[in-house]
């Protein structure tokens, strides 16, 4: 099915394009907000040639499209005529909220401000490995101009992820983005770093500022800009018209100063070192619980799309905190074992159209895009996504007692190795391709033989 007609069938089967009130993607999915949930035809949708899965997670109803999502999300924007655009930047209805747990909304925000930031940093960690890579072969000098203005590039989304976030934040909280973005602008400003570096005390109307420096940092802008959306609101609904073009900003700005340096700022650096101690004494102490447990269970994060609004979080904090992570091996070694099962269901396959199916999502699994084994054939089958699972979980293990290491931000597969390259600890990368490798190679080996005495598994394919 063209991309066209798949975007038609999807919003029909979604309940209309009057039903949808705001739709994003991430990597794979289309992951629709609707009016009304039973308006939807899940039977339809996960029968129309072109969808791979469909999930409904965090109060969103996602639909798993792979690599090429992206096509897809460009012709439902088209067919809603830019609807995406304008819901993104509003409440949601009352129906939305009446719709969904407290948890789903929860798990929904974080989604909405966290996913749309991915290709940037993840960009920028790219650029990053590469410099790794070239000064390590000798071919660019740290002392050079190009190394030093790549470098600064693939900074930039990390030092200035507040305000990514903040506009991300504020059109999920209904909040005039342009808003959000020049309160998370004045949090990391150069004269107010300049005062924390300085070290003197700082006051604002006589309340103690606390001196937090807020660049690099997740929390603070978050719910800054979650209580400014309430000043902005307050101030439309209050202000006289004929003034309110010029008092409602005056308003939040004078607000949100206070709520910055004084309060929620504060606040948020608070929760955000008491999680970065906590990752730090973990991955310290423990150091092989994180790629076990996501070893073994990031499929099954990815299978109720919750992997951006639990991991990627997680992950940030430890790498700014840490400079380095250990959720990410657990995810390489989780789609390695998917790989490797949906390779071995290929092997076994009969019928030429699953194979084709096998072969291809497995290939692609190898570099990091799972929904297509999952969902296509490991999950459809039930016991691959299982031996997958057991393979995940031993690889995660090999890969925690040897300490590896995710340095740089980005997406597990073969194409992305390089990211566990660290410069001063040569054998991470080392063992980052050998538990890659255990865990593929156990996925395969495990789900062959099993699946080879399986007649009833067999005729299924």
């Amino acid at each position: 099915m063209k991309e066209k007609e798949l975007a038609s069938a999807i919003l029909d089967a979604i309940g209309g394009s009057d039903n949808v009130s705001a739709v994003n993607h991430c990597a794979t999915r289309l992951r629709f907000n609707v009016k009304n949930p039973e308006l939807i035809d899940e039977e339809t949708i996960k029968n129309t040639n072109g969808v791979i899965g469909y999930i409904v997670s965090g109060g969103q109803y996602q639909v798993v499209i792979g690599p090429n999502v992206a096509v897809v999300y460009n012709e439902v924007d088209h067919l809603l005529d830019g609807k995406t655009q304008q819901t993104q930047t509003t409440e949601e209805s009352p129906e939305d909220t009446e719709n969904k747990s407290l948890l789903d909304r929860v798990l929904d925000t974080i989604t909405g401000i966290f996913s749309p930031v991915l290709p940037a940093i993840t960009g920028a960690a790219m650029i990053k490995v590469l410099l790794i890579l070239l000064t390590m072969v000798g071919w660019l000098s740290t002392e050079s101009q190009t190394y030093q203005i790549l470098s600064f590039v693939g900074d930039t989304p990390f030092y200035f992820l507040p305000v990514l976030l903040a506009y991300n934040a504020a059109k999920k909280f209904g909040m005039n983005p342009m808003m959000g973005l020049t309160i998370a602008l004045f949090m990391v400003h150069p004269t107010y770093n300049e005062m924390v570096a300085a070290g003197d005390p700082v006051n604002f109307m006589g309340l103690p500022v606390t001196l937090a420096r807020y660049s690099s940092t997740v929390i603070p802008t978050i719910l800054v800009i979650w209580a400014a959306s309430y000043v902005e609101k307050f101030g439309e609904r209050v202000l006289p018209n004929s003034i309110k073009f010029f008092t409602k900003p005056l308003l939040t700005l004078l607000v949100a100063v206070p709520l910055a340096f004084v309060i929620l700022g504060p606040l948020g650096t608070i929760v955000g070192s008491a999680l970065e101690s906590v990752l730090s004494t973990v991955q310290t102490n423990i150091p092989w619980v994180l790629p076990f447990i996501f070893g073994a269970l990031a499929p099954v994060f990815i299978m109720f799309g919750m992997h951006y609004a639990v991991t990627i979080p997680l992950t940030l904090t430890a790498i700014q905190a840490n400079g380095f992570d250990m959720i990410g091996p657990g995810f390489l070694v989780a789609n390695m074992a998917q790989a490797g099962a949906a390779l071995a269901v290929a092997r076994l396959a009969k019928d030429t159209n699953f194979k084709a199916l096998a072969n291809s999502s497995g290939i692609t699994a190898l570099f990091g895009i799972t929904e297509p084994a999952m969902y296509g054939v490991n999950l459809k089958l039930k016991k691959p996504f299982m031996y997958a699972l057991i393979a995940g979980g031993i690889g995660g293990l090999i890969a925690g007692i040897a300490g590896v290491k995710r340095i740089e931000f980005g997406p597990t597969g073969l194409t992305t190795l390089p990211i566990f390259i660290d410069p001063n600890n040569s054998s991470n990368f080392i063992f980052a391709i050998i538990s890659a490798l255990v865990s593929f190679v156990l996925a395969y080996a495990i789900t062959y033989f099993m699946m080879k005495k399986d007649d009833e598994l067999l005729a299924k394919i």
